[in-house]
C-alpha cells in the first residue's frame, strides 16, 4: 500500500469548558475515557496545543484557534491568556487591521518536553492508536510513529498480520484522522513478514526514537502461519521414518 500524503484542516470534536483554565489537570473525569495527558492538561488546553504543535511555526489568531479546535470564543480567550502567561505560547502584535496572533514559543524552558508529551498522547499517538484499534483491529498487529518532521508531518508504519487492511478503508480513515489532528500523514503499510526482514539500513526500520503505539497482542489480528522450510520439513519426515515401529 502506498504512503498517504494528507492535508489537515479542521478539528473533529467538541468540548465545553467551565471555570478556570488549569494546565495541571485533576485526575478525576466522570464518564469519560481517560487519556494519559488528562493528568496534566485540561481538555481545552489539549485542543489548543494539538493545533499549535501541529504547526509550531505558524501564527494563529483567536478566531483561527476557535474554528480549528471547535471551542467557543470565550474559552479560547481564557485559555490563550493562561498559555501565553505561562510562556508556552508567545503573542504577536496585531498588524494593521489584522488581529493579534499567537504561536508556540520554542524558547520556553520545557518546550521539548511538552511537545514530546503531546506527541506521545493527545496530539498524535492516542488518536492514531484509537483509529487503528477500532477500525483495523482484525488486521493490524503493530504500529509505529517513525518520525515527526519540522512541519509537524507524521510518518507512520502500520504492520498487518494474516489479513491485510482494505486500502480504501485505510485511506479514508487516515484522511479523517489527519483532519482531526491537523497534521499531514505519511503512512506505510507492510506485512509482518516484511517487517521482520527489515535491516538497520532500511528506511522503515523503527529507530530508537520511534514510538510503538500498537504492540503485538494489543489487537485481535492474527499473525500469519509460519512456513516450514524444505530442510526442516525433510528433517521432520526423516525423524518420523527413523522411529522404530512397535
Amino acid at each position: 500500500m502506498r504512503g498517504l500524503g494528507i492535508r489537515a484542516e479542521n478539528a473533529a470534536d467538541k468540548t465545553a469548558s467551565e471555570g478556570g483554565i488549569p494546565i495541571m489537570r485533576s485526575p478525576f473525569r466522570d464518564h469519560e475515557k481517560m487519556s494519559a495527558a488528562d493528568f496534566l492538561f485540561a481538555p481545552e488546553v489539549q485542543k489548543l496545543l494539538m493545533v499549535a504543535y501541529a504547526a509550531p511555526d505558524q501564527q494563529f489568531s483567536a478566531s483561527d484557534l476557535a474554528q480549528r479546535s471547535k471551542l467557543d470564543a470565550d474559552t479560547v480567550a481564557r485559555t490563550l491568556e493562561h498559555l501565553a502567561g505561562s510562556g508556552i505560547l508567545k503573542r504577536h502584535k496585531a498588524k494593521g487591521d489584522e488581529a493579534e496572533t499567537v504561536s508556540i514559543d520554542r524558547t520556553f524552558l520545557f518546550h521539548d518536553e511538552l511537545r514530546s508529551v503531546a506527541l506521545k498522547s493527545f496530539a498524535a499517538a492516542e488518536p492514531v492508536r484509537t483509529m487503528l484499534r477500532g477500525k483495523f483491529k482484525d488486521s493490524v498487529v503493530r504500529a509505529f510513529i517513525l518520525a515527526e518532521d519540522k512541519d509537524g508531518t507524521l510518518e507512520l508504519l502500520v504492520v498487518h498480520g494474516q489479513s491485510m487492511p482494505d486500502e480504501a478503508a485505510m485511506t479514508a480513515a487516515c484522511q479523517k484522522l489527519s483532519k482531526n489532528i491537523h497534521r499531514h500523514l505519511k503512512v506505510h503499510v507492510i506485512s509482518n513478514a516484511r517487517f521482520n526482514g527489515l535491516t538497520p539500513r532500511d528506511a522503515l526500520k523503527p529507530k530508537v526514537s520511534a514510538l510503538e503505539i500498537i504492540k503485538l497482542g494489543d489487537t485481535k489480528a492474527q499473525l500469519p502461519a509460519e512456513r516450514v522450510g524444505l530442510l526442516q520439513s525433510a528433517k521432520k519426515k526423516l525423524a518420523t521414518l527413523s522411529r522404530p515401529s512397535r
